[in-house]
């Protein structure tokens, strides 16, 4: 009996030394499915973090080629036709055709005409302006949160109703400016007629809207100037024009030059308020087109004369003038640029 329960001890005890043994094997087995599932989790988190960043901005890039990209060549490919708005899929092959017109129409030059002087005469005084404004809203003033958020109120205002607050100032017969003038003893001024007067008018409107604008850029280029250079300039002696000569004007050269380009832009796209400056007149920029800009001629040969092909290439005419102001950006910002590291 002794031998057998002997003999059967070691029985029991192999059977019982086999969960044993299964334990590292159901211990290597859980480990290793944690091990794939860690590493599953590893390239998934890597291919998180470098394709991301792409799906973040995939939409700006879809819209853009919808809305921004197909338009640009369309648009390209148009100008090098003859089409009719009225029958946009009938194209007929003419090259450079109607390039080549522009160059001999009068109407196109004095479009051009036309917003260059209105650009001038509305960005030269607007920036100036805007960077007096600046300079005030700079210094610790009471309510200067007030001032700032007054400033940028013209540019919130929608085109439509600033241009016709203004249509109503310069009234010829019951605007509010005229009637200034008269007080004064000047004679009333046909705004809306007149050649210089117009121009002058819808300058106004462009200066009003965005010389707030202008003057918090400047604002916040001004606070970005170390205050060493202004407590320097004061010990040597300089006042306050003398340091916003040489320590405000030299250190905003890059945003002034920003700004300029921007409103540069702005004036080669101008169309809504000529446009509602004098709305008898439609596209035409008034009677005699004195007030016309690029814009205008292209919505007028577009829409009203229904020339596809033509308002494409007027367009693209405007699109070349702006790549040709980047480039003149671009060589100025090269040029002071180098002329910063010689005098360093």
């Amino acid at each position: 009996m002794a031998s057998e329960s002997q003999a059967a001890a070691p029985a029991r005890g192999e059977e019982g030394a086999a969960p044993a043994d299964a334990v590292p094997v159901a211990y290597q087995a859980g480990h290793a499915a944690e091990s794939e599932a860690r590493e599953r989790r590893s390239r998934r988190y890597r291919r998180d973090v470098r394709w991301s960043p792409y799906a973040f901005i995939a939409p700006f890039f879809v819209f853009f080629a919808a809305f921004g990209l197909f338009p640009l060549l369309y648009t390209g490919w148009a100008s090098l036709h003859r089409v009719e708005l009225t029958a946009p899929t009938d194209m007929e092959w003419v090259g450079l055709r109607n390039f080549s017109r522009l160059l001999d129409d009068d109407f196109f030059w004095n479009a051009l005409l036309n917003t260059v002087t209105i650009g001038l005469l509305s960005t030269v005084p607007q920036l100036l302006m805007a960077l007096g404004i600046a300079h005030l809203l700079n210094y610790r003033l009471r309510g200067s949160m007030f001032f700032r958020v007054a400033a940028l109120t013209p540019y919130a205002t929608s085109v439509a109703a600033a241009t016709l607050v203004f249509v109503l100032l310069f009234g010829r017969d019951y605007g509010m400016i005229n009637w200034a003038l008269g007080l004064v003893g000047f004679d009333g001024v046909d705004w809306q007629n007149g050649d210089w007067t117009s121009k002058l008018a819808v300058s106004t409107i462009v200066i009003w809207r965005w010389t707030g604008y202008n003057a918090l850029i400047y604002l916040a280029a001004m606070q970005s100037i170390p205050a060493d250079l202004y407590e320097s300039a004061a010990l040597d002696g300089a006042s306050r024009w003398q340091q916003f000569l040489h320590v405000t004007l030299p250190s905003l050269r890059p945003t002034i030059l920003f700004t300029c380009v921007v409103s540069t832009i702005g004036a080669i796209q101008l169309f809504g308020e000529p446009l509602l400056f004098n709305g008898s007149a439609g596209a035409s920029g008034g009677p005699s087109h004195q007030f016309q800009t690029l814009g205008l001629y292209l919505y007028e040969q577009g829409w009203v004369n229904l020339h596809l092909g033509r308002a494409s290439a007027i367009a693209w005419t405007m699109f070349l003038i702006l790549l040709l102001i980047g480039a003149v950006n671009w060589l100025i910002v090269h040029r002071l640029r180098k002329n910063e590291r010689g005098a360093a």
